[in-house]
C-alpha cells in the first residue's frame, strides 16, 4: 500500500513539475516568488492542479446543516448580501512546495543549459562519514537489521535450536551487528559568484527588479552545479563598495558613474581571497550600459583583458534599458573584447528577456 502511496506521490509531482516547464518563462519574471523562498525550498503557485483527496458520495443532497434556511442566508448566521451566482469560472491556484534544485534542474531542462564543467584543481576538501563496514558495537540507531538477523539465524542452525515449521528468530545481544564508518575527504568544487551592479541616478526601480530577478535565477543555477557557493556584491555609482544582499537590492543611490572603481574593487576581492587554482569565478555586471567617459569604459576592458578574464570562468554583462543612460557600455565591450570565449553578453529591456539571458549566459557551460 505504501509502495503505491509512493507512486501516487511521484506521479503527482511529476504533473507539478510539468505545469511548472509549460510555463517557467512566466515564472521566471515573477518577482513575488522570491519573497516567498525558503532555506531550501520555494513555493510556486500552480495553475489548474488539485490536490489528491478522497472524495466520498455525491454532494447534491444540499444544505449546511441542520434547521431551516432559506436561499441567500449567511451560513455564520449574520447579515449576508443577497445577490445572484457570479457566472465566470474562478482561478484555482494551488501552491506547491518545489525544491530550489528542483527548480534548478527544470530551469536547465527546459533551456537546455549543458552541466558546468568546472575548471581547475579539486583542491578544496570537505569531510564526510562513509559507512565501510560492520562491527559489533554501536548506537541503536545503526544496528544492521539484514546482518543481525542473519547471525541469530546461524547461532540457532549451529546450536541445533531452529525449528523450521516454528521458524522464531530471536537475536541476542552477541548476535547485534551495526554499521561502521570512516570519515573520508572528499574533493570539492567551489565557485564564487561576484554581483556588480550600477547604483547611479539612472537606475530606478524597474531596473533593480530585472537585476534582482536575474541575479535569482543565475544564483539558483550555479548552486546546481557546486557543492559550495560564495556571493559578493558590490554597488558602485562614481565610487564602489562591497554590500550584503539586503543592500544590494535594496539600496537608492544617485549620481554618476565610473564602472571602473567596481571592477578594481572586484579585481582586488579575488586576488585577496579566491585562488584560481581552487575556485571557479564568475564575475556578472549589471547597468544601464551609462559610463562616465569613453576612456573609462576602455580601461574597463583593459582590466578585464589582463586581470579578470584569466581568474575567472565566465564574466557577464547584463544591459537593462533606462530611459537616462546612453548604453553605448555594450558597445565597447563588443568593439574591445570579441572573440573572448569567457565574455558574454545580453540585453534586458523587460522581464520577458530574462529568459533568452540566462539561456545565452550559460549556454556554453563554462
Amino acid at each position: 500500500m505504501s509502495l503505491k502511496i509512493e507512486k501516487d506521490h511521484q506521479r503527482f509531482r511529476q504533473i507539478v513539475k510539468g505545469k511548472i516547464r509549460e510555463d517557467l518563462r512566466k515564472f521566471l519574471t515573477r518577482g513575488e516568488l522570491l519573497g516567498k523562498e525558503g532555506k531550501n525550498i520555494i513555493s510556486i503557485p500552480v495553475r489548474g492542479i488539485d490536490t489528491p483527496h478522497f472524495r466520498y458520495g455525491d454532494n447534491n443532497d444540499g444544505g449546511v446543516g441542520a434547521g431551516d434556511g432559506q436561499v441567500g442566508d449567511s451560513v455564520d448566521g449574520g447579515d449576508g448580501d443577497k445577490g445572484p451566482g457570479g457566472t465566470n469560472p474562478g482561478n484555482h491556484m494551488l501552491e506547491v512546495e518545489v525544491s530550489l534544485d528542483e527548480l534548478a534542474d527544470i530551469l536547465g531542462e527546459e533551456l537546455r543549459l549543458p552541466k558546468i564543467k568546472p575548471k581547475g584543481q579539486h583542491q578544496i576538501t570537505s569531510e564526510k562519514d562513509r559507512y565501510s563496514g560492520i562491527r559489533t558495537s554501536g548506537p541503536e540507531s545503526l544496528r544492521h537489521f539484514k546482518r543481525t538477523f542473519r547471525s541469530a539465524l546461524r547461532r540457532q542452525l549451529m546450536a541445533g535450536a531452529y525449528d523450521p515449521n516454528n521458524p522464531i528468530i530471536i537475536p541476542h545481544r552477541s548476535d547485534r551487528r551495526y554499521r561502521s564508518w570512516k570519515t573520508v575527504l572528499k574533493p570539492q568544487s567551489n565557485a564564487v559568484i561576484v554581483y556588480m551592479m550600477d547604483v547611479s541616478g539612472s537606475m530606478g526601480d524597474e531596473q533593480k527588479e530585472l537585476v534582482r530577478l536575474e541575479a535569482f535565477w543565475i544564483d539558483a543555477w550555479l548552486r546546481r552545479n557546486y557543492d559550495g557557493i560564495e556571493s559578493r556584491y558590490i554597488v558602485h555609482d562614481v565610487r564602489a563598495a562591497e554590500v550584503n544582499r539586503q543592500t544590494f537590492f535594496h539600496i537608492r543611490e544617485d549620481g554618476g558613474t565610473k564602472i571602473s572603481s567596481a571592477f578594481k574593487l572586484c579585481r582586488s576581492l579575488l586576488e585577496t581571497h579566491y585562488s584560481p587554482d581552487e575556485w571557479n569565478a564568475y564575475i556578472f555586471h549589471f547597468s544601464d550600459g551609462d559610463n562616465s567617459s569613453e576612456s573609462d569604459s576602455r580601461e574597463c576592458c583593459r582590466m578585464l583583458k589582463e586581470s579578470l578574464l584569466p581568474r575567472v570562468n565566465l564574466f557577464g554583462y547584463c544591459q537593462v534599458a533606462s530611459a537616462y543612460g546612453s548604453g553605448n557600455f555594450i558597445n565597447v565591450i563588443h568593439e574591445q573584447l570579441d572573440g573572448l570565449e569567457s565574455v558574454i553578453t545580453s540585453r534586458v529591456n523587460s522581464k520577458d528577456d530574462i529568459y533568452d539571458s540566462l539561456k545565452t549566459f550559460f549556454s556554453t557551460g563554462k
